[in-house]
């Protein structure tokens, strides 16, 4: 069985679109989806940057999903979106 996946979206609708496709792919591969980021192998966070508040609140993710490689079973941190793109 592969590993569990883990996804947050923040955004716009176009960023939740994009997840949900995200989430598709990865279920079809055959990765186990949680919500629970403390249970996954993979952390992915899908960001936002359009304002100032949306890439605060994008870098203040990134860095409490970090803190899961520490204290949880996430061996990777994925990180896609708008913030990815603009910086």
């Amino acid at each position: 069985m592969k590993e569990t996946a883990c996804l947050v979206s923040l955004g716009c609708p176009k960023n939740l679109v994009d997840s949900e496709v995200i989430l598709g792919l990865l279920s079809k591969e055959g990765y186990r989806l949680t919500t629970d980021p403390s249970m996954a192998e993979i952390l992915i966070v899908n960001t936002c940057s359009f304002i100032e508040p949306a890439k605060r609140e994008s870098i203040d993710t990134i860095l409490e999903m970090a803190e899961f490689k520490k204290t949880g079973s996430a061996q990777r941190l994925v990180v896609a979106g708008c913030l990815v793109e603009r910086y």
